[in-house]
This record gives structure tokens, C-alpha cells and sequence, in this order.
């Protein structure tokens, strides 16, 4: 596919994302597409560090302290939401780059577990101290605060559709900083330490400030998600931000292709949304099929939906995830020469070894 065709490709779904709104009446369905670009922003901050070789289990927690952090500087603090947005993401890329200076020097289960220790004990620690409301949680979260223009022109978010299109300017602010990122010096340097943190290494790439500025970006990223759940929903609790969640957002990627870092995320939020509400009317059933729909997927399209599209192989998708727990693939080895039969001369071995007289 040429760059022209993917960019023209690009915008059209662009177009038809903002226009999409404009034929749904209904809330309900709204709320559903809110969810799948909220969940498909968290998707593409999991492929963007399993692309650099680290398979985070945090993405929840830091989703979390992003909406505990709004919604405490607005309830507690009496901030506005555009006051409160920025504070949030700085407290959380603050918070990575303490926690990730310790873990990133690690790699496979020296970083997945510490990760994965740190998912569990920030929604225990909303849950355990009344400052942040304790099991309940925090709720009466002010809503997004009205933008004010010349006239009568204010901007206000007081329906579904409103916060629909706030989420999506802040979900393309997501993916252009994810492209430019790509395209630039770091995104190389990403993918060469998701190929080869020897090679990386070798080449003089400091393995340790580009893991902790990846893990940083993503949970920041992450952060904003959870500012604007927080204030879109106006009440939070702290098991919406357990371990579970990255469980799901793992999912989300796999399904849709960890090959296609954008797409991917979207397509894979797209369809496990999808099918469970559309199978409600099977009456308790939905996590049966749902699953069973799942596991068909993976068994018949391991490399997920998008990797079928670009034509990648499963042991493409496979080396990403064994490179993120720490294993080293080994190269095929080439098939040992069969013996020659009786009769047969003896090939040739490519050193001159092998004379008469040699073993």
C-alpha cells in the first residue's frame, strides 16, 4: 500500500469517525463508541512499549491516579477541568518516571512483575485511604467545564455527543504524537530494542533512558484517558483500575494485531465491545460466546485481525511477546546433510575439511 493510498485512507475514516455521531440518536450507543475509543487509547500505549520489548501490566493504575488526580483537584482543590487535565498527566508522568527509573533497568519478568505488583497496589491504596473515598469512591465529580467563545457560540458539555468529540480530539492528539514518534529517532531506537537489546545495545542506544522515556509517554497517555473517564462519568471507583483492566486491554490488542499499532488497538476495542452488547439477548450467555468467539479468533487468526491484512505470520507476533518476557529466540538451524549411500561420493564440506585420512 503506498504512503499516498494509507493517508487518503487515513482521513477518510477520520471523516467518517466525525461524522458518525451525526446519524446516532440514541446515548446508549454513543456511550458504546466512547468506550471503544477510550479503550482502543490504552490498546495502542500496551503495543507501543510491547513493540519496544516491555510488556507492561500498569496501564490500569496509571489510568487510575490520571482520574483520581482530576478528580481530586477539582472536588478537593476546586480547579476546572482544562486546569486540572494537565496537572493530572504531569503527577502521573511524574509518578512513571520515579517507579519506571527502578523497573526499566530490568527486562522480561525482572520488569513484568514489579509492573504488575504496582497494577495491584494503587487501586488498593484508593480503596484503603478515605482521602480518596475509600471502596465507594469518589463521586458528584464536576463535569467538563463549558468553553466560552465570542457570542453565543459556548461550547458545552452537557451531552454524549459532546464529550465524544472531546475525547476524540483528545484521542488524534494520541495517535499524531504516536506517529511523529514512529517516524522519529525513538521509534527506531523502539523497535530496535524490540527486535534486539543486544543489537540496540551495540550501537550505543541507552537502553535505560529510552525504555523509561517510553514508559513515561504511555503513562501519561494512560493519565489523560482517566482524567477524561473521570469527568465523564463523574464517579470513579477504585476497582475500575485493577489488574483485571490491562487484562482487557491486552486483549484488545492481540485481538485487533500488535503489528498495526493504531488500527490494531481500534479494530480489537471495536469487537470485543461489540459482540458483548450484541449479545445480550442471549440472557447470560454473552461471556460464553464472547469467549468462544475470542479463542476461534486467535486460533484461526493468531497474528490478530489487522496482522491477516498486512499478511504478517503468528511467529511474528509470537517473537514480540517471548521478547518481552525475557526469552531469546533461537535461529533456525539449518538441516544436517543426509548420509551418502553406498556407492555415493561424499559431499564436498565447504571448508576443504573432510579429506581422507581426516575423522
Amino acid at each position: 500500500m503506498s504512503k499516498r493510498l494509507r493517508w487518503s485512507l487515513a482521513i477518510v475514516f477520520l471523516l467518517v469517525v466525525i461524522a458518525l455521531p451525526q446519524f446516532i440518536s440514541s446515548d446508549y450507543y454513543m456511550h458504546l463508541l466512547i468506550i471503544i475509543m477510550m479503550n482502543a487509547v490504552l490498546a495502542m500505549t500496551f503495543v507501543i512499549l510491547l513493540r519496544a520489548g516491555m510488556l507492561n501490566m500498569s496501564i490500569a493504575a496509571f489510568w487510575g491516579i490520571g482520574a483520581y488526580s482530576s478528580a481530586m483537584l477539582t472536588l478537593k482543590g476546586g480547579l476546572s477541568f482544562w486546569a486540572s487535565l494537565p496537572l493530572s498527566i504531569i503527577i502521573a508522568a511524574c509518578v512513571a518516571a520515579l517507579f519506571g527509573a527502578i523497573i526499566v533497568r530490568y527486562s522480561g519478568l525482572g520488569f513484568i512483575m514489579p509492573s504488575l505488583i504496582f497494577g495491584f497496589i494503587v487501586p488498593l491504596v484508593f480503596a484503603t485511604f478515605k482521602v480518596f473515598g475509600g471502596r465507594v469512591g469518589l463521586i458528584r465529580i464536576p463535569p467538563v467545564n463549558t468553553i466560552p467563545l465570542p457570542g453565543d457560540a459556548d461550547i458545552v458539555f452537557g451531552s454524549t455527543r459532546s464529550y465524544y468529540y472531546l475525547l476524540l480530539v483528545l484521542a488524534v492528539i494520541v495517535v499524531v504524537v504516536t506517529l511523529a514518534l514512529y517516524r522519529a529517532w525513538t521509534g527506531r531506537v523502539w523497535r530496535a530494542m524490540g527486535l534486539s537489546t543486544d543489537l540496540a545495545q551495540s550501537v550505543g542506544i541507552s537502553l535505560f533512558r529510552y525504555r523509561l522515556l517510553g514508559f513515561v509517554i504511555c503513562s501519561a497517555m494512560a493519565a489523560l484517558m482517566g482524567v477524561f473517564f473521570a469527568h465523564y462519568s463523574t464517579n470513579i471507583m477504585p476497582d475500575s483500575y485493577g489488574v483485571f483492566k490491562v487484562i482487557y486491554v491486552q486483549m484488545y490488542a492481540i485481538l485487533g494485531g500488535v503489528v498495526a499499532p493504531i488500527l490494531g488497538p481500534i479494530i480489537g476495542a471495536g469487537v470485543l465491545v461489540v459482540i458483548p452488547e450484541a449479545l445480550r439477548v442471549t440472557k447470560g450467555f454473552e461471556p460464553m460466546i464472547t469467549g468462544a468467539i475470542i479463542i476461534l479468533i486467535l486460533i484461526f487468526v493468531p497474528q490478530g485481525i489487522m496482522g491477516l491484512f498486512r499478511g504478517r505470520s503468528a511467529s511474528e507476533v509470537q517473537g514480540l511477546f517471548a521478547r518481552a518476557f525475557g526469552y531469546r529466540l533461537r535461529r533456525q538451524r539449518p538441516a544436517p546433510a543426509s548420509l551418502p549411500t553406498e556407492g555415493e561420493p561424499a559431499a564436498e564440506r565447504p571448508d576443504g575439511a573432510g579429506s581422507e585420512g581426516e575423522p
